[in-house]
């Protein structure tokens, strides 16, 4: 299609991922659960796929991205798939019905052609969805025909109701009918490469061998962990063995620049290294960048997550409408201080959903992906990060305490570090320069002494590490 003074519309028909209620023909092969989640899967390379052909479009033509939503409220397909598409609550009816409603709705709001296409398509592609926009400049229609008889995706200028009536729909004879119609109105077409829908137990097996789906059959995600590091040669041999105990877990250890042992140390025990200049936000983003695993955890050096972390943070994470979490804050560090510390930090991370990086973040790699990552802040780039989390959808703080080592409270004093803290993040709303609230900070880390990491006092307690 050549430049254009209106907008294409590509239109995206979901359902929210709702066991027993989602891809219900795939239960008896699946489970609930596990065709739920290959729905929820195939749902975001749908509106991936948008997204790249938006990209793609953007200097010859506006195109904007609507999902037509069923199941759940907007806001919960807000958070699951982002906030840079538009949502619609798709309208009664049969399927027909329902198309017919999206097309007269996009048409009525000023787009000069509209695409609609499923969610169910894992071989679908931008190139595909280039061609269908192409076609349409210089077809009447544009359809993509399924390999089961039915059609993926339909395109149009113009609202054309024909199109929707009297189809046999969910049947093999859907794409002949509507051919068929498209003939008999001597309107012209463009026929995109027929494409393989996921509607049937027969429908699986291309799936079972793709990097993609793998955590559908396996029934476990990948989580990577990133660990920014420098000079944590004392410590990262041992959180390194305890990370890695748990069962599909990659651990990258991003340093800064260390000059003692560090990275042959974190290389040894099995973990990736990366060597990582610019600041704890370009280790993260750099490491996230490297990282294979579907799901995140950002953690801190110094902090220790709770026994079966990799598991809790797969079962919160399992839910769309979470966007990020972290675990509850808790200290090594002993007296009515400290205790004081760990129940206002739990209660601001509970209450307004606004946990730090000391509480380990964890989210999927792709929501990381599009919230772009840390922002390159020389400090605070957790709470900025989650700051925007927020606006998408729920930052939930797991009830397992992560533990944190308490030197920092501990060199400067409770009353101290605390005012400090709350100073910067004041400062941060008002709109004080970053450099200006390093400073602030930075006095407090020139005193930093050689910290005790909380593994080292579980060793001394007698407990395991």
């Amino acid at each position: 299609m050549k430049r254009c003074d209106g907008n294409v519309r590509i239109m995206i028909f979901a359902r929210y991922p709702t066991p027993g209620k989602a891809k219900t023909r795939l239960i008896p092969a699946l489970g609930p659960e596990r065709a739920t989640q290959l729905h929820r899967r195939m749902t975001e390379h749908a509106v991936t796929v948008a997204r790249e052909a938006r990209k793609a479009m953007r200097k010859r033509c506006r195109v904007d991205i609507t999902v037509w939503y069923t199941g759940a409220p907007g806001k919960r397909f807000r958070a699951w798939l982002g906030t840079d598409i538009h949502y619609s609550s798709q309208s009664s009816g049969d399927l027909g019905v329902r198309m017919q409603g999206a097309f007269k709705r996009t048409f009525e709001a000023g787009a000069v052609a509209g695409i609609l296409m499923g969610s169910d398509l894992p071989n679908l592609t931008s190139a595909i969805l280039l061609q269908a926009i192409e076609g349409l400049g210089e077809k009447d229609i544009v359809l993509g025909r399924a390999v089961d008889g039915g059609y993926y995706l339909i395109g149009m200028k113009a609202l054309n109701p024909a199109l929707f009536e009297a189809k046999d729909w969910g049947t093999d004879r859907v794409h002949g009918q509507t051919h068929l119609t498209i003939t008999r109105c001597g309107w012209t077409l463009s026929e995109l490469p027929p494409l393989q829908d996921v509607d049937r137990p027969e429908d699986l097996a291309s799936l079972r061998t793709d990097p993609r789906f793998e955590d559908v059959f396996t029934g476990r995600s990948v989580i990577s962990i990133v660990i920014p590091t420098l000079n944590e040669a004392a410590d990262i041999g041992l959180l390194l063995e305890r990370l890695l105990r748990a069962e599909a877990v990659e651990c990258i250890v991003a340093d800064g620049g260390s000059g003692d042992d560090t990275c042959r140390i974190a290389a040894q025990k099995g973990a990736m290294v990366l060597d990582v200049s610019g600041g704890r936000a370009a280790q993260q983003n750099v490491g996230a960048a490297k990282a294979k695993g579907r799901l995140l955890l950002f953690l801190h050096a110094d902090t220790l997550p709770p026994d079966g972390y990799a598991d809790r943070i797969r079962q919160a994470l399992s839910r769309p409408s979470i966007v990020a979490g972290a675990f509850r804050f808790k200290t090594d560090g002993a007296g009515a201080g400290m205790r004081w510390v760990e129940r206002i930090t739990n209660l601001r991370s509970m209450v307004l959903q606004w946990p730090y990086g000391d509480q380990g973040l964890f989210m999927e790699a792709r929501v990381f992906q599009e919230m772009g990552g840390f922002a390159p802040l020389p400090i605070m780039e957790d709470f900025e990060l989650v700051r925007r989390l927020r606006s998408r959808g729920t930052v939930v703080t797991l009830p397992h305490a992560a533990v944190t080592s308490a030197r920092r409270w501990q060199r400067l004093g409770v009353l101290e570090t605390t005012m400090i803290n709350q100073a910067m993040i004041a400062g941060f709303f008002c709109g004080l320069p970053i450099q200006r609230l390093q400073r602030l900070y930075r006095p407090r880390e020139s005193r930093r002494q050689p910290r005790e990491h909380p593994l080292h006092r579980e060793k001394e307690k007698g407990a395991g590490v």
